[in-house]
């Protein structure tokens, strides 16, 4: 977790391979699971958000990496709420129409 602004970037492109001046919010946990960085780019410069936690642990959802999650979902894991144990339910949700 020492990278800054660049090195987060560089790992978003060549790990997640998605681009990371799209305006997507790349979230990024440490080995011990207390510490997140949030990489985000808002068309004029990087935004970097960091949250320790004093006790416990974040409960990063289990898979395959990367993990691809909604803005309600990572309120839920900043909050402290384990998404392993949680469903969403069916909603309807428009899609953009394909080109």
């Amino acid at each position: 977790m020492r990278k800054q602004f660049d090195g987060l970037a560089a790992a978003a492109r060549s790990v997640v391979r998605q681009d990371p001046l799209s305006g997507a919010a790349f979230v990024f946990c440490n080995r011990r699971r207390h510490l997140l960085k949030i990489l985000l780019w808002d068309t004029s410069g990087w935004c970097l958000f960091a949250k320790r936690l004093e006790r416990g642990t974040f409960a990063w959802p289990e898979g395959t990496d990367p993990v691809e999650m909604r803005s309600e979902e990572l309120a839920l894991l900043l909050g402290g709420i384990d998404l392993d144990f949680t469903r969403r339910r069916c909603w309807y949700e428009r899609r953009p129409l394909s080109a």
